[in-house]
């Protein structure tokens, strides 16, 4: 028996693939142990005890970015965080620890190396965290999501993903996803999503009231599926072919009827578009340090996507570019299949298999 610490959280981007490696080390062999290390504060606090995992806390505890109060508390704060982390290694047995950033990976990598306890490090986003940057450099194994992330020792492992994605047939499930949708399975769909919270400018290029250009999709023969985000007040104008949805629970049905998208670039989003063989066009998140637009560039620099900056996204863009692409079935064709030498289904299995040969090594 095998028991395994998961590190990680705050954001889906932390726990969807920690969760999808939990996922594939619990179905391969029940007998292990499975056990995730998280914060109160994260998402981590709902998500992991509803898949069933025993989630073992860890304090929150931020790197000081300034030199203030927090800062001066830094120290004690974190030595704090390694020593609960160490006696939650010793409690459990715990054989291999494997981080996937956030606020608990940190004290997790620090722990793991004083209990003399081989440690993994898996960094989802182009741009590393500074917990992966620093842990990467003691780490048994570095996995990196995108070709290109600079991490020390790093090998391109793809990313974790979810097993709805992983086993999903999009030919199979069309039928079943053009039904769920209210739309024509004999028609080619064009998805556009700004994630879970939607995103302002893609609804403004493409939705009724901003002089948007779902007609013009509509008028190139395509159907639109359009995930608004649910704070979003965009009308529905009505219009056979044009679903307008505030929120959808079921993306492997979105994903099973796209023969294109239009969307941001988290790196789960570029991961799960890649692995499925969509082409895409991206529009990077302008907040933050440019992570989006390295998120998409391993796929835009091999044909798989486009790439269209956040402030230059608006309908007139869509028309003179996308609307084109629509019609281009040959250069669709070609940048699917350079989706799929960029994209991976085995995520899970590489990062499972660096766990395995940390093992072997320890």
């Amino acid at each position: 028996m095998t028991t395994y610490l998961l590190a990680g959280g705050g954001t889906a981007g932390h726990v969807n693939p920690l969760l999808a490696v939990a996922d594939g080390l619990r179905g391969r062999a029940l007998e292990d142990g499975v056990l995730v290390l998280g914060t109160r504060e994260g998402l981590e606090a709902r998500l992991v005890p509803e898949r069933g995992y025993e989630l073992l806390i860890v304090d929150k505890v931020p790197f000081p970015r300034r030199l203030n109060r927090d800062a001066a508390a830094f120290p004690a704060r974190f030595r704090r965080a390694i020593a609960q982390v160490r006696e939650h290694i010793r409690a459990h047995g715990v054989d291999v620890v494997v981080g996937f950033g956030g606020y608990a990976s940190a004290p997790a990598y620090v722990a793991a190396s004083r209990e003399k306890v081989p440690f993994v490090v898996h960094e989802a986003n182009a741009k590393p965290g500074l917990a992966n940057i620093l842990g990467a450099r003691r780490a048994a194994e570095v996995g990196v999501a995108f070709d290109g992330t600079p991490l020390k020792r790093s090998e391109v492992v793809g990313m974790p993903l979810r097993r709805e994605i992983v086993e999903l047939d999009r030919r199979e499930r069309r039928a079943e996803a053009a039904d769920h949708f209210d739309l024509d399975a004999d028609r080619p769909v064009l998805l556009v999503f700004g994630g879970s919270l939607g995103a302002r400018r893609l609804n403004e290029a493409f939705g009724e009231g901003h002089g948007g250009a779902w007609r013009d999709v509509i008028d190139a023969g395509w159907q639109l599926l359009h995930v608004t985000g649910e704070r979003s007040t965009l009308s529905d104008p009505g219009v056979d072919g044009y679903a307008v949805r505030r929120y959808v629970d079921r993306m492997d049905l979105a994903f099973a009827l796209a023969d294109m998208i239009v969307s941001r670039a988290g790196a789960a989003t570029v991961s799960e578009i890649s692995a499925l063989g969509i082409p895409a066009v991206y529009v990077p998140y302008a907040v933050g340090n440019g992570e989006q637009a390295l998120n998409a560039a391993s796929a835009v620099d091999a044909g798989a996507a486009r790439l269209i900056s956040d402030g230059d996204f608006t309908a007139a863009r869509v028309r003179e570019e996308i609307v084109p692409l629509l019609a281009d079935a040959e250069r669709r064709e070609a940048m699917a299949r350079a989706a799929n030498h960029v994209g991976t289904r085995s995520g899970t299995d590489n990062v499972i298999a660096m766990l395995d040969r940390a093992l072997s090594w320890s």
